[in-house]
Formats: structure tokens, C-alpha cells, sequence
């Protein structure tokens, strides 16, 4: 089959790899996200040069064409995907929704690869989202492409259980391979099929969920969730945006705090959540259930630091308060 990648992050290089090393499908190009501005640096005026992104650099790596389109939509795009004369696209962690007539340049249009079980989860960011709620399990499903986001028929699913110290970068590496035999029983399915009749199952819509892209307030911790719910919030939000509160110091300005790893234990008694309840044996702060027993910390610029050493440069003590700002 003559295929059109299209993918961005590193969810998307098992399938391509696995594409491109297959004998029965030739990918014949990659499109992808064209690279944002380089920064500028202080010294001179001319923008620092933007490294790849993953997949392009696999793709340069397989010396495949590469395209990075500002949209996928626009009119000379389109021509190009005719020209490609693709059997089908194959998307996954590209960025960009493809019109209908973008979809209409492939013989069986497109497949998606989305990272959980559809329709939950629809979005940017399902795996993050999907440890912060605390699922117990997720996976993986490919959709045949619609116009609407995420919604098309599902044609095959995979589903995993979530480790319990999982993090979303650990879930993200397991989900990516798991997408690989996905993608291929999808595209027996779609040279199977007479193209006109029914394929795949349809999504429920009233069973949706969303799973919006993250923003950097994300990160900041509410007390009044439990203990289990902030480390569940931990490891979502790796390795973007993290989670930070604030130390509200009785003298002087609120100091903020990074918090790179904690843990969750019982906590005896009652004590307003963000409270620090323990400073002797660790840096423990009270939750609406439980408290939260931070491991490592970063204090605003300043490097990274256990939380014994954070305790001995700051004079924080048992009642001290985090919160928000």
C-alpha cells in the first residue's frame, strides 16, 4: 500500500518505523509540523537554529521526502497530497485536522492513531490527562478519519493497565508500541473493505470525554485534592508543566516551588490542607486526605535539591502554609 505519514512527536516513530521497514507498504513522504521560531539569543539578533523534531529527524534519517506545511489545508498542500497519489494517510501526533478535501487526496483517506480508548479522552493531551484522573486503564484506538475531531468509526482497539507510579512520559513510550499492531490490522481491515460499506464501530458521543492541551497553570497544586489525586497530578504533568506551589512566607514574598517527586501517606488527625505537618523526618504538607511527602524540590531559580537540603536552606516549620498566589 502507498502511504503518507503525517506525525510530529516521538508517539508517532514506532508506527513509522514500522511502516517504512514494512515489505507490503511503501511510505513514500512524511508531513509534518513545520518548526517554530528559534529564539533569539541575547548577543545577536539572529534566531538559534531549531533542532528537528522527531519525526523529522527519522524521516531524514530514512531519506523520505519531508513537507511542513504551515496548514495542511491550504490549496497548494492539497495539490501536493494529489500528486503523492497515497492509498491512504496514516496520522498520528501530527497537530493539524485535515479538511475533507485533504482526506479526499488518499483512495481510503486516512487513520489516526489516538493514544486512548475513544471516545474517551478526545483531545491533545489524553495521555496526561488520563493518569491525572487516575485511571486504572487506557490505550490505544484507530479511528477511519472524519472531519469531526477524533470522532470517525473505531476500527481497532488495544487497551493497558496503568502502573501505579507510572508517569505520562513511561505511559507514552508504552502506548506508542502498542500502536503498532494497531495501525497494521487497521490497514488489513481498510484492503479488505469494499469501501462502501460499514467499517468499524461508531463512537458513542453522550461517552465522550475531553482531554484539552495542557497549560502551564495546570501544574499548580490544589491542597484541597487528596494526597493520592496531587501525586496523580505529578505524574500526569511529565515532563510538562510539572506541578508548583507556593511557600507563603510570613516575611517577605510568596517563594514558588517545583515539585519533582513526592509520595502520599495517612496522615493522623485533621490539618488544613497545605499545612506543613512535618519537618524532622522529610517535608510533609497536609491534603484534603492525606498529605503529600516531597522527595525533591527546586525553589524558584535555583537548582534542583532533596528536600532535606531545601529544609536547611529555608526556614520553613510545622504549621508553615503552601499554596496558590
Amino acid at each position: 500500500m502507498r502511504i503518507v505519514m503525517m506525525g510530529t512527536g516521538p508517539f508517532a516513530i514506532p508506527t513509522f518505523r514500522s511502516l517504512h521497514e514494512s515489505a507490503d507498504h511503501d511510505v513514500v513522504a512524511l508531513i509534518t509540523r513545520p518548526p517554530r521560531s528559534g529564539r533569539k539569543s541575547k548577543k545577536s539578533k539572529t534566531p538559534k537554529p531549531t533542532p528537528p523534531n522527531p519525526m523529522q529527524s527519522v524521516g531524514m534519517e530514512f531519506g523520505l521526502p519531508i513537507e511542513m506545511p504551515d496548514s495542511i489545508n491550504e490549496p497548494t498542500v492539497i495539490d501536493l497530497l494529489k500528486e503523492l497519489s497515497a492509498d491512504l494517510f496514516v496520522v498520528c501526533d501530527y497537530g493539524q485536522i485535515l479538511s475533507a478535501d485533504a482526506l479526499g487526496q488518499a483512495k481510503l483517506g486516512g487513520i489516526n492513531l489516538h493514544a486512548s480508548l475513544l471516545p474517551k479522552y478526545r483531545g491533545a493531551a489524553p495521555i496526561n490527562w488520563a493518569v491525572y484522573d487516575g485511571c486504572e486503564q487506557t490505550g490505544v484506538t484507530v479511528i477511519h478519519m472524519t472531519r469531526k475531531l477524533d470522532a470517525g468509526p473505531n476500527l481497532i482497539q488495544r487497551s493497558v493497565t496503568i502502573g501505579k507510579t507510572e508517569d505520562a512520559v513511561e505511559l507514552e513510550e508504552r502506548l506508542s508500541v502498542l500502536g503498532v499492531d494497531a495501525i497494521n490490522e487497521s490497514i488489513s481491515m481498510l484492503q479488505a473493505w469494499d469501501g462502501e460499506s460499514a467499517i468499524g464501530e461508531k463512537q458513542d458521543p453522550s461517552a465522550a470525554t475531553k482531554a484539552p492541551r495542557l497549560k502551564k497553570t495546570d501544574g499548580n497544586i490544589d491542597w484541597t485534592r487528596s494526597a493520592q489525586q496531587i501525586v496523580d497530578q505529578l505524574r500526569a504533568f511529565q515532563p510538562w508543566p510539572g506541578i508548583y506551589t507556593h511557600w507563603l512566607r510570613p516575611e517577605g514574598e510568596p517563594l514558588r516551588v517545583v515539585i519533582k517527586s513526592a509520595v502520599a501517606v495517612k496522615l493522623d488527625g485533621d490539618s488544613k490542607p497545605g499545612t506543613v505537618v512535618q519537618v524532622e523526618e522529610g517535608l510533609c504538607i497536609a491534603t484534603s486526605d492525606g498529605a503529600i511527602c516531597i522527595e525533591s524540590i527546586q525553589p524558584a531559580g535555583k537548582k534542583l535539591q532533596p528536600a532535606d537540603a531545601f529544609l536547611r536552606g529555608y526556614r520553613v516549620t510545622a504549621g508553615s502554609l503552601f499554596g496558590s498566589v
